[in-house]
């Protein structure tokens, strides 16, 4: 009887999703660390009396620059997602935002602080140096990014619902996360059809042959049935060859940082949540510290800005300055949220469980504005202090809303599981939801971060919401 080939061990390098984060990191801060004692040497050759010397970096320098490096990093952190960092429009897009925030925060100081108080020149080298060093360091990622993917083969095993979906979202990634070679079904009607532009290549007794022909590196098991006995011993066979194994739902996430809630079993949620509970009491605990001093610095915004923007609201339309509205909070208690009014006073503002749509008629001219710049949201502050909401969760729907969506989209009534957020997950990924299926994949997102809340997370989302609003992308 022969016996299956033997395959060796691939051991060829490859880094994980959050390897690969953390060496953009890393890149960033050298390159920045690089461009800050370029501007020290630069500063140093106008200082005729100290020069380049010990005096000069006791005397000259203030502690807080060496921390620019590090400042630079928090500004780049919308190009931290493993996606974004590899493709190059992407980049420049984020390095853009982050430079203009970096010198509007530039100039409010250069005018605001007393002539020769601060290294000005000194910083504004280092930002240039920044950006420019920071570039070439991020063609060479891409470089190495399109690389690295490309030597990263794979097979899906399963072309069925699960296996289907899948290779739908590899096509749409732009770069390839790796190169899907194909798919492995055992349904003989599926030999040799195209799914989602990816053959049907064999049945698992063709797996030994295509992993040995193609250097196959990657199998991705998305079987949502029962598995044949031949099947099953063919990817173990495989996997104690040292070929990388991962799931449907993990390369999902992977690659999208959502839940595949369509292909989930319906005691999901049950099962997830008590293997990672998501709302620990260290966590809760440091994030109502959060919520409680960020709240404080809202509230000292709010009180600034509520006259001018109250007086903005009542010359463009008749009606309340702020407009009240119950909607459903951690555990489904209802509670009144708060938020500057952006439409017409009718009857239609009762109404509002319709979801906002496009050039929505009801939004008065500075309602436009206050949504673009997210202005309307900064009244939520009074929710966080009250601790019915958060800075960071599901966005809060009214029961109305909540009701249908329970019938339409599965595990909807998870995303009480947590406090509702000003920001969240998904709000930094996805425009606003008006259809069922943009709702669906906006709970992905929601259940994504739930199932792997954490502070870091939440901090990273806060930043990101900040490059968001400089970028007028309410609506």
């Amino acid at each position: 009887m022969e016996e299956n080939p033997v395959h060796k061990p691939r051991n060829s390098f490859r880094l994980e999703q959050n390897e690969q984060t953390l060496v953009l990191v890393l890149g960033d801060i050298i390159t920045a660390t690089i461009a800050l004692f370029a501007s020290l040497w630069i500063w140093s050759l106008g200082d005729t009396w100290l020069g380049l010397s010990k005096e000069f970096f006791l005397v000259r320098i203030p502690a807080w620059f060496y921390l620019l490096p590090l400042f630079w990093a928090v500004l780049l952190v919308d190009s931290y997602d493993v996606r974004k960092g590899g493709n190059m429009k992407a980049t420049l897009k984020s390095m853009s935002v982050s430079f203009v925030v970096a010198a509007i925060i530039y100039l409010v100081i250069y005018f605001a602080s007393e002539p020769e108080s601060l290294p000005r020149f000194a910083v504004a080298v280092f930002l240039v140096l920044a950006v420019l060093f920071t570039l070439i360091w991020r063609l060479i990622y891409v470089r190495l990014f399109s690389q690295v993917s490309q030597q990263r083969r794979a097979l899906i095993i399963g072309a069925g619902r699960a296996g289907s979906t899948l290779a739908k979202v590899v096509s749409e990634q732009d770069p390839a996360p790796f190169n899907l070679i194909g798919l492995i079904d055992d349904d003989g009607e599926k030999q040799g059809k195209l799914i989602e532009g990816f053959p049907v290549v064999g049945c698992h007794e063709d797996l030994d042959r295509i992993i040995a022909e193609q250097n196959i590196t990657d199998l991705i098991l998305a079987i949502s049935n029962e598995m044949s006995p031949g099947m099953f011993q063919t990817i173990l066979q495989a996997q104690e060859d040292g070929l990388n194994m991962s799931t449907m739902q993990g390369a999902y996430e992977a690659l999208t940082n959502r839940i595949p809630i369509s292909l989930l079993a319906s005691d999901w949620v049950i099962r997830s949540f008590i293997e990672r509970k998501p709302t620990s009491g260290f966590y809760r605990l440091t994030m109502r510290l959060i919520d409680l001093v960020l709240g404080l610095i809202g509230m000292a915004g709010l009180i600034v800005l509520y006259p001018l923007i109250a007086i903005l609201i009542k010359i463009d339309s008749n009606g309340p300055v702020i407009f009240k509205q119950i909607r459903l909070g951690r555990g489904g208690k209802p509670y009144t949220i708060y938020k500057f009014r952006t439409m017409v006073l009718s009857q239609d503002m009762e109404n509002e469980a319709l979801v906002t749509s496009t050039n929505d008629p009801r939004i008065t001219a500075i309602g436009r504005f206050l949504r673009k710049s997210h202005l309307d949201e900064i009244p939520q502050i009074v929710n966080v202090m009250r601790g019915e909401m958060s800075f960071v969760g599901p966005r809060s729907e009214r029961s109305e809303l909540v009701s249908i969506f329970q019938r339409e989209v599965p595990f909807y009534r998870a995303r009480m599981l947590v406090k509702p957020g000003i920001t969240g997950w998904a709000q930094i990924h996805q425009n606003y939801a008006e259809t069922i299926e943009e709702t669906a994949v906006k709970l992905e997102y929601d259940l994504y971060y739930i199932e792997n809340a954490s502070v870091l997370m939440d901090i990273t989302i806060i930043i990101r919401t900040i490059s968001n609003v400089l970028g007028f992308k309410g609506r």
